[in-house]
């Protein structure tokens, strides 16, 4: 099993994740983090650290939200390992609970 980062995490960005990740599965693209399913380890840290609420199992994923978890596996190829926090984009908290952000993914 592995976590996934949601639609939520699209332009808020926190990083708080990626420091308690034991395995350095996160990948960091232009707006957006992923987790790499095939580093992941289901040690469930993660999940608690995201200000956002956008990381969740794939087993409870939210309704709407599954097609993240092949976003997560296709992104994490392509992006960058990240393994320090960050500051978050100054615009963070606005965009935090906004729905449908999907289409404002930078690739």
């Amino acid at each position: 099993m592995t976590y996934v980062v949601t639609e939520n995490c699209i332009k808020c960005k926190y990083t708080d994740c990626v420091e308690v990740c034991p395995v350095d599965c996160f990948h960091e693209g232009p707006n957006f983090l992923v987790i790499d399913p095939d580093e992941c380890i289901d040690c469930t840290l993660c999940e608690p650290e995201c200000p956002a609420e956008a990381i969740y199992s794939e087993d409870d994923l939210p309704a709407g939200q599954e097609e993240f978890l092949a976003l997560n596996a296709e992104l994490a190829q392509e992006w960058p390992v990240i393994t320090e926090q960050k500051d978050p984009p100054e615009d963070a908290d606005e965009w935090d609970g906004k729905p449908n952000k999907l289409e404002l993914l930078e690739r």
